[in-house]
């Protein structure tokens, strides 16, 4: 029969090799790829907001639907410009968490300057839900660890 430590130790080591097998963090280039269609029309963006997980790989596909519209990404520095019919692509990889304003890079009219949207790169939210897990179990086995020399009566020295 195994004991309890034993069990919570054999655990600590599974989740541990679980968490190695994962992806990892954005810095390493462990996510995703979105293709992002965004249209560009007289002084906005659809979608406005654009929402993807830190690692991920991004591709913006803009396409203009009235004039010459571009796409400078702050934060980033990059950008793109398309003209109607002619859409054009931007890749990268998400490698930084916030909140990332893009705006239009061609002058296209009086509320040009309001031609804003908005990139929000998240979390890589399965490398830290694996991180948490593995933390939950090690202090799991510290805990039982700890019951059973009590329960034995071990005092330390």
């Amino acid at each position: 029969m195994i004991d309890r430590t034993r069990l919570a130790y054999i655990g600590f080591l599974l989740l541990a090799l679980v968490a190695l097998a994962l992806p990892l963090p954005a810095a390493a280039g462990g996510g995703s790829e979105h293709i992002i269609h965004i249209t560009a029309r007289s002084f906005a963006f659809e979608p406005e907001i654009v929402y993807v997980n830190r690692g991920d790989r991004v591709v913006i596909e803009l396409e203009s639907i009235d004039a010459t519209h571009g796409i400078y990404l702050d934060g980033y520095d990059l950008s793109i410009e398309a003209e109607p019919g002619h859409p054009a692509r931007l890749a990268f990889t998400a490698d930084k968490a916030g909140s990332f304003r893009f705006r239009c890079s061609v002058a296209c009219g009086n509320l040009h300057p309001f031609m804003i949207g908005q990139l929000k790169v998240g979390p890589n939210l399965r490398f830290g839900r694996a991180l948490a897990a593995l933390a939950a179990v090690t202090g799991g086995a510290v805990w039982l660890f700890w019951r059973q020399n009590d329960q034995v009566g071990c005092t330390p020295d």
